[in-house]
């Protein structure tokens, strides 16, 4: 309720106020400016006539990328304009600091490997980005020993196949005493 003292354009300011709230409590509300997050929007296409400079520069900017990071962890050749010699030594620290972080997950691979390890796995990796996390990268790394015979030591491949198939099935092995009891006595012994 206004006051004596309140200018009566005061009062129409208020007026306009409730009448804009009512309105808009019956209103719907506005859609969102932005999408959720996680959601992929397509940009929205430009007016008719305007620069689409901007637009060809971010496309060139983000191919320019791919093809980096492709040369650093695919092995791809390296875009123009880079210095091949410095994209080949980041590309092997790249691979090294890979090699480190799966010997930490996975350091079964270094007591089967041995000091074969560290060649192995830069072989393995030199051609083959990361596609899922550090753990499904030594499984693979795993398999793909396995698939090529190697290590050539019988009992190293054997011991490499059952860390795999220990840990590449849809479960875990289980931590029970008796089934930990079970696996360790049939690695002890011989193969049929």
């Amino acid at each position: 309720m206004p006051g004596p003292h309140e200018p009566e354009a005061g009062q129409a300011a208020r007026a306009r106020g409730r009448r804009a709230a009512e309105g808009a409590a019956t209103a719907p509300a506005p859609a969102p400016a932005t999408a959720p997050v996680g959601e992929a929007t397509a940009p929205a296409p430009a007016p008719a006539g305007t620069d689409t400079t901007t637009d060809a520069a971010r496309q060139r900017l983000a191919l320019a990328q791919a093809a980096l990071l492709s040369a650093l962890v695919a092995g791809t050749p390296a875009p123009e304009g880079f210095d091949h010699a410095r994209l080949r030594v980041q590309s092997r620290a790249l691979t090294a600091k890979r090699a480190d972080v799966v010997a930490k997950v996975a350091p079964e691979l270094l007591g089967i490997l041995g000091t074969g390890y560290r060649a192995a796995f830069l072989g393995y990796a030199r051609h083959r980005p990361m596609s899922g996390g550090y753990r499904q990268d030594a499984l693979e790394f795993a398999a793909y020993l396995l698939d090529r015979g190697r290590p050539e030591d019988p009992d190293a491949r054997r011991q490499l196949r059952r860390w795999w198939t220990d840990r590449a099935g849809p479960r875990p092995p289980s931590a029970r005493p008796l089934a930990r009891l079970v696996r360790a006595v049939r690695q002890a012994l011989p193969p049929r």
